[in-house]
């Protein structure tokens, strides 16, 4: 007893999870539980040495001795390496088997009393050699099926001298389960341990003899596979380099299908077919497979033969023009007259159409109804701040996302390839490094190279000479030339008075008050609540602000309809200022009473004719001009021949000829503020120079518009309907005008003829009698004899 008891070793004892130590094994491992760590921390203190055992249980995460395996092996910690993760790294040499006798109980970790199990030294029997010999044997043939074995294992296997220790070399480095591993540890006699183990391997070379047939098995399969999709490949290449492809893919077949039937030209239908023929030699998924077949479908959705049927009935479209547009005569009969002529020639009429005009007086609308009235379908393509060239002729197909241009989308959404393209805000195109799209448009819109317009996208020709194109701007002046010299411009005036009344009557009304929920017998707008709005509450060549005003109205009305129970309501002038505040503009007022040095004039801008009072004040001084009222280069140029023209003719005109020199002249053109330009107020400010000059007034009914020249010749001038319209709503009864200009009269509203007397001239001595106060006739000998004598006086004088 006491011999056994001089055996014992007290050690502390680390537990090990799905893991067995055999005796001379050299293994390195982590330690992470606090209990284990304090074990090797203890063996460090005495002599290095602790008891290695393995937990029955590896899911067990705090272990006590009795849930370990009583036999384990003593180990010497060789080093302890400290890991970033806080555990800790030991590595242990195994020195001999030992089996736990009594637990000893520390607070801070497992002890234990071990008994040691050395191994007896014996002499090898003939039976042990020759079962050493089999072990070995059965080793190679495990060799040869188990994943890959270092060569310096095999090497030790063929060097170990005893059976013990081959038999726990080889059972540490093979696969095994950790409790088998414990079985051969627990075995104490050498023969039985590797007797043991030769059951062992054989049973183990079995099983993974199996699993690599099964392995190997599917390894050919999956090969067998991979070869069949190689030598399909290669059979279709085959069989396109030898012109035996009789057996195209589905899909391929089905494109070839659509782009035969379609009977393109010959280039264009090789083009389509050689994109099918890439098709079908690559993979499914693959990235270039799906551009081409996204081509396709792009091109073989273009309307290529599909056309709409022109419905030209010449009364049945000025009717439907007339009933979609007030006024605008002149483009209507423009339109009727080119399908008129696509009628009769059973085609296309080449020429391409540009509205121009302010905004907000119905270009594009006008467009739109253009295509309803003969049956075509629009399209609408906005071109305002477009710089990119691709955005008209497409982008190439190598860039990533690239699409088909405007044009050509236009016609894919329009169905047919006939329709009706509105290129919207043509001026408002710009360039930049990305190059020119109005450079773009010259072959779209060139009636002579559209038959076979080239999209970059579709790279194809496409026939565009039946499609009618009919561009819109605001300002033609900013359209290059040669675009401009592709179309036919035709320009759309501010509209008078008379014609918003009608527009907001016909048009607007109606279609404000569908939308506000309202029925015509529910509000109505009187005539002058219509003429109060376009008056006092808009400034606009369009009706733009008029319709939306009316709109403004008509929700209102809708308020008071839910909050008050009102049913029906008459909208006067009071009730629209009721509802809109005070007068935002004021209508030109005549003058009270004939006044010297005042005269009216007219003017033109963007929304409209405005009445243009002229003042003119004579002082005494030294011959200065004075020009007020922020006039441009023009208007002074026009101002300057007024004083040289009166000057010229002041003996007839019954001026002091000696005025310039001791005369001050101020000019001025009310409103102040307000940028003023143009030559067609020249004869305004000559008689206003002339009265102010004489003391003479001019009548206050009388207003005038002409260009002066130093002759005193009357010059034309534009925008006389809108001038006359400012006229009329001004009271004026007398307008004098250039000879030039008694052509436009055909365009003058009938209501401004009926009340407006106009009175073409041809020199500034007709003027005088018709607008200055009891002024005798100056007849037209004595007027160009003084112009032909002062004439020739300068050429003396310059001569000298």
């Amino acid at each position: 007893m006491d011999d056994r008891n001089d055996n014992l070793i007290l050690l502390p004892v680390l537990p090990l999870r799905g893991l067995v130590v055999f005796p001379k094994a050299l293994i390195h491992f982590d330690v992470g539980r606090k209990k284990s760590i304090s074990a090797i921390n203890a063996a460090m203190k005495n002599d290095q040495l602790i008891f290695l055992v393995t937990q029955k249980d590896a899911a067990e995460n705090d272990p006590d001795i009795t849930k370990c395996y009583s036999t384990g092996v003593v180990a010497k910690i060789v080093q302890v390496i400290k890991q970033p993760d806080n555990s800790t790294r030991v590595v242990i040499e195994g020195k001999f088997r030992a089996g736990i006798v009594t637990p000893v109980f520390d607070k801070n970790c497992l002890m234990a009393e071990v008994e040691p199990y050395p191994d007896k030294k014996f002499k090898h029997t003939s039976e042990q050699l020759g079962l050493m010999r089999a072990v070995r044997l059965e080793f190679e043939n495990y060799v040869k099926v188990a994943p890959r074995v270092p060569n310096d294992i095999i090497f030790k296997v063929a060097s170990c001298k005893s059976c013990g220790e081959l038999a726990d070399y080889i059972a540490d480095n093979i696969v095994l389960d950790y409790q088998a591993k414990q079985t051969i540890l627990e075995e104490l006699d050498q023969t039985e341990r590797l007797d043991m183990l030769l059951d062992i391997l054989i049973n183990e070379t079995y099983i993974l003899s199996i699993e690599k047939d099964i392995v190997q098995k599917a390894r050919d399969r999956i090969e067998d596979n991979q070869r069949d999709y190689f030598l399909r490949e290669q059979k279709k290449i085959i069989e396109e380099e030898l012109g035996e492809d009789d057996n195209p893919s589905a899909e391929a077949e089905a494109y070839a299908e659509r782009i035969y039937a379609l009977g393109l030209a010959e280039e264009s239908e090789n083009a389509l077919i050689k994109e099918c023929k890439k098709l079908m030699r690559m993979p499914y998924g693959s990235q270039e497979a799906s551009v081409i077949r996204t081509y396709l479908d792009t091109v073989l959705d273009l309307p290529w033969n599909t056309a709409t049927k022109d419905k030209i009935s010449v009364t049945k479209l000025r009717k439907e023009l007339d009933k979609s547009h007030f006024g605008l005569a002149k483009i209507k009969e423009r339109i009727i007259e080119q399908l008129a002529v696509t009628k009769l020639r059973g085609s296309q009429d080449g020429q391409i159409i540009c509205f121009a005009g302010p905004p907000g007086v119905g270009k594009t609308s006008i467009a739109q109804s253009i295509a309803k009235a003969i049956g075509r379908k629009s399209q609408r393509i906005a071109l305002g701040g477009v710089r990119d060239e691709a955005e008209i002729r497409g982008h190439r197909r190598t860039y990533i996302g690239s699409i088909p241009g405007r044009i050509m989308t236009a016609i894919q959404n329009a169905g047919s390839n006939n329709p009706v393209l509105i290129l919207d805000e043509i001026d408002k195109l710009a360039s930049d490094y990305k190059g020119d799209p109005t450079s773009a448009l010259l072959e779209v819109l060139d009636s002579e190279q559209n038959n076979k317009f080239v999209d970059h996208y579709i790279d194809i020709p496409f026939d565009l000479s039946n499609v009618m194109f009919i561009t819109t701007a605001n300002d033609v002046s900013q359209i290059p030339a040669p675009l401009r010299d592709r179309m036919e411009i035709i320009e759309l005036d501010s509209y008078t008075r008379e014609e918003k009344f009608n527009i907001a009557k016909k048009h607007l009304v109606p279609k404000q008050l569908e939308k506000c929920g309202f029925t015509a017998k529910e509000v109505k707008f009187t005539q002058s609540a219509l003429y109060f709005l376009i008056d006092f509450y808009t400034r606009e060549a369009g009706v733009r602000t008029l319709e939306r005003l009316i709109g403004n109205v008509l929700r209102k009305c809708a308020v008071k309809k839910l909050e008050d129970e009102q049913e029906t309501f008459k909208i006067t002038d009071k009730e629209i200022l009721a509802m809109l505040g005070h007068k935002k503009f004021t209508t030109d007022k005549l003058p009270s009473k004939d006044e010297i040095g005042t005269v009216n004039g007219l003017a033109w801008t963007s929304v409209g004719g405005e009445l243009l009072p002229i003042e003119v004040a004579v002082m005494e001084g030294t011959g200065k001009l004075e020009l007020t009222g922020s006039l441009g280069d023009v208007m002074q140029e026009s101002a300057k021949a007024a004083v040289t023209c009166i000057r010229s003719h002041a003996n007839s005109l019954g001026i002091n000829p000696q005025f310039y020199k001791n005369k001050d002249i101020h000019i001025h053109a009310p409103e102040g503020a307000v940028p003023k330009d143009g030559p067609s107020a020249g004869i305004t400010m000559a008689t206003a120079i002339y009265s102010a000059l004489t003391g003479k007034p001019v009548k206050r009914d009388v207003a005038m518009t002409g260009e002066i020249t130093l002759r005193g010749n009357v010059m034309p001038i534009g925008g006389l309907k809108e001038k006359s319209m400012a006229a009329y709503k001004s009271g004026i009864k007398t307008v004098i005008i250039p000879k030039e200009n008694e052509a436009d009269l055909e365009e003058i509203d009938p209501v401004v003829k009926e009340k407006v007397s106009f009175i073409p001239v041809t020199s500034f001595s007709q003027v005088v009698p018709i607008a200055i106060v009891d002024v005798p006739v100056i007849s037209e000998k004595q007027w160009n004899a003084v112009a032909d004598n002062t004439v020739t006086t300068k050429s003396e004088n310059i001569s000298q």
